[in-house]
């Protein structure tokens, strides 16, 4: 369900995301002006069902929370193919959803991550394609891990529901 100050902020039910954690509901503006081929896969996927049940596996206090991994582990994306980048203006500030990939520019799949403060050391390297726009006191809630471990968490979290908004059911009047 939607708070009515979410309610009021979804101009683009096709390009918004609901996140549903543990503590409560975020929505994600997607932003395909940005990045078209990764809002499609993120689309993609998340009406796959992928995103249900997949651990924030690397969360790092004062820096991201990342989710995707299909193991939990950190490693792999989808069966889809890799994409290209698709960097963009788009600074990385609190609130950012932006693909993760590994050291090779043209590898990011499913994983992605939420920026938990300003890291604009990332602009231009990793493609940002989405910003939260309610709920981010839920993201800044997830279970942190490990510094000395780079972020990795004992007992993560996970992500309880993805949806794109325009596939949720609408309840009755």
């Amino acid at each position: 369900m939607t708070t009515t100050a979410t309610a009021a902020t979804i101009t683009d039910p096709e390009n918004t995301l609901f996140l549903d954690l543990k503590d409560g509901r975020v929505t994600i503006q997607l932003l395909p002006q940005q990045a078209p081929n990764h809002v499609a896969r993120i689309k993609e996927l998340t009406r796959e069902g992928y995103y249900n049940g997949k651990l924030w596996h690397r969360v790092i206090d004062g820096f991201m929370a990342q989710t995707g991994s299909p193991n939990g582990d950190g490693v792999g994306g989808s069966s889809k193919p890799d994409l290209a980048a698709e960097f963009n203006s788009m600074a990385h500030t609190r609130g950012v959803v932006s693909m993760a990939r590994t050291s090779m520019p043209n590898t990011a799949n499913a994983q992605f991550f939420i920026v938990l403060k300003p890291s604009t050391f990332l602009d231009g390297q990793y493609t940002a394609f989405g910003q939260v726009i309610d709920g981010m006191e839920h993201v800044d809630a997830i279970k942190k891990g490990n510094e000395r471990d780079n972020g990795s968490v004992s007992n993560p979290d996970t992500i309880v529901k993805m949806t794109v908004a325009a596939d949720e059911t609408q309840p009755a009047n």
